[in-house]
């Protein structure tokens, strides 16, 4: 309906004599209209004529042609154009809904598009920390954004198998007695994470066990046969721990990469590029001077002295692999602020290397922020540091405690708190601009009466149970006498599907969905939706209905699932 709009508005314009490009915007206000161009104000100056003049010539020219679309078209302050759309084309689209149902809101932009996300990237032998979390949401509803636009998506998840940090994992775990101790795979993970966490500690306080655990990062990487099960059996233990978070979380990925299998084709990149010029040799070290291409970046280390690979050699080894295996269209991946400008250099080495191939103006490079908490504590209720898995098993655990007087079985109580409990968090992530700082409040973001995911929750299966009590047949549509808000805002949401893909931006999404479910329960307070005696009903009915459907698709798209009843 916009573009159609804004098409019919380029008519008149050019039937005027007048170039012009037509932007439309929502109001503020619904009162002021479903669309609003500022069109006159923009061009006026330009062709000597006063807006409010040139504004109503305009509307005048759009009454012609355009009483099917909409009840009326009016001019409003200095100069601007308000559309009001009519009562008809909102029947047609509460039809539309219904008719559709899974499928409304989707596009066509990416159709035949080939589109890979890149995110989560936890790395085994650490804990999953908050970062990972953040980028799991992020991740997974730019996939389903992606896919509901057209695409043929895949997701992948990068993990850090080799490295520092494993060397450092592998100390503590050696120090404890170079076993693994028994119970479930989530209790010993924790204990790795700890084997982690205590051996970084003394990797910065004391050189002789840094120098310890150096030698194991060299003997890890040349996969020394003393030291190997010990390895593998504890990678197999935390990427286990990873999938059982990711089933709670509603993620599966289609491809897992691993840096231990990006190493040394990074490695061989490096030297291969090193004789072509790319990479220039430094001390010892094998670098690259992207400023040299780019005054805005800087020189990174891509080999060590010793000949071991930083990140960057192995971003470069992954982003050769995700290309010749899948060749996506778009690449997109999703990192933490702070690699901003280690990616851009990254990329900048790979647009050098691979020019005709133009892997670098396929990538697509978005960032998060860090979460704070807003009662100030970082730890646990456990007393340990807070990582993203516990904050998921503390909130659940916090939601099934205020469920304790429902007269519900365990197994319900505990997959409605899971689902309420993953939503408070994704939305708490979601709800602003990608690469902005979050302050997580758990009593805020379990409330069901402010903004929130389990509000969101709270107001879908209020009109579903509505709707479970009314009969199919009676979902007939009527021309509505007065257009409503929730009217208003149903029909929206495929634009805001459109502009969450193309700014990159699930927060839109979730905005719409907090405004619509005010809608939903504003209508909910005010009309007795079914009433057999009332010709009216019908209709409320239906509108109910296309509430329930918009509701669900959005949630999709933001990944959080539906609880059967709260």
């Amino acid at each position: 309906m916009k573009t159609e709009i804004e098409n019919k508005i380029k008519e008149v314009l050019k039937n005027l004599g007048i170039e012009e490009s037509v932007s439309l915007e929502r109001p503020a206000e619904m009162a002021n209209g479903d669309y609003s161009t500022n069109v006159a104000l923009s061009c006026a100056k330009k062709i000597g004529m006063n807006p409010k003049e040139l504004a109503e010539k305009i509307v005048n020219e759009l009454n012609l042609h355009m009483s099917d679309l909409c009840e009326k078209i009016e001019t409003a302050g200095p100069g601007f154009i308000n559309f009001y759309l009519s009562p008809e084309y909102y029947k047609n689209e509460i039809s539309n809904i219904l008719k559709s149902e899974k499928d409304y809101g989707k596009n066509i932009l990416l159709k035949g598009k080939k589109v890979m996300v890149e995110y989560t990237q936890p790395n085994p032998f650490k804990p999953f920390h908050i970062g990972h979390l953040m980028s799991n949401a992020i991740g997974e509803s730019l996939s389903r954004i992606v896919e509901f636009s057209g695409a043929e998506t895949i997701r992948a998840n990068y993990q850090g198998d080799i490295g520092l940090h494993v060397a450092k994992a592998m100390y503590g775990i050696l120090k404890s007695g170079g076993a693994y101790p028994e119970g479930s795979v989530g209790s010993i993970a924790e204990f790795i994470g700890k084997c982690y966490s205590d051996a970084s500690t003394l990797y910065e306080d004391n050189e002789e066990i840094k120098n310890e655990i150096d030698i194991l990062n060299k003997r890890l990487y040349a996969h020394d046969s003393e030291l190997w099960p010990l390895y593998e059996e504890g990678r197999k233990i935390t990427l286990e721990a990873f999938e059982e978070l990711y089933k709670i979380l509603g993620t599966k990925f289609d491809v897992y990469y691993f840096e231990s299998e990006m190493a040394q084709e990074g490695t061989k990149l490096v030297q291969e590029f090193l004789q072509k010029g790319i990479f220039e040799n430094s001390d010892g070290a094998i670098v690259f001077h992207a400023e040299k291409y780019n005054p805005k970046l800087h020189t990174r280390v891509f080999l060590t002295k010793a000949n071991l690979p930083t990140y960057e050699a192995k971003e470069i080894g992954l982003t050769v692999k995700k290309f010749r295996d899948y060749n996506p269209d778009i690449s997109i991946i999703d990192t933490a602020t702070e690699q901003k400008d280690y990616m851009a250099v990254v990329t900048e080495s790979i647009r050098q290397m691979f020019p005709k191939d133009k892997y670098a103006d396929r990538m697509m490079h978005v960032t998060h922020g860090m979460m704070r908490f807003a009662s100030g504590k970082m730890s646990s209720r456990k007393g340990n540091v807070i990582t993203g898995e516990s904050l998921v098993r503390d909130t659940v655990e916090i939601i099934k405690e205020k469920m304790a007087e429902r007269e519900w079985n365990d197994a319900d109580k505990r997959e409605v708190a899971e689902i309420v409990g993953v939503s408070a968090i994704k939305y708490s992530i979601l709800r602003s601009k990608i690469g902005s700082d979050i302050v997580y409040d758990v009593d805020k973001s379990i409330s069901t009466e402010g903004d929130s995911g389990p509000y969101l929750q709270y107001s879908l299966t209020r009109a579903n149970s509505v709707l479970k009590k009314v009969a199919p047949q009676n979902l007939v549509v009527g021309v509505p006498s007065e257009i409503g808000n929730l009217e208003k805002m149903l029909v929206r949401f495929p634009e805001t599907v459109v502009r969450a893909w193309t700014e990159l931006e699930p927060h839109h999404i979730v905005t719409y969905l907090t405004e619509l479910a005010a809608a939903f329960n504003s209508f909910y307070a005010k009309e007795k939706i079914s009433d057999p005696s009332d010709p009216n009903s019908p209709y409320r009915v239906a509108l109910t209905q296309a509430f329930s459907i918009v509701m669900q698709n959005g949630l999709y798209l933001i990944g959080i699932k539906i609880p059967n009843k709260m």
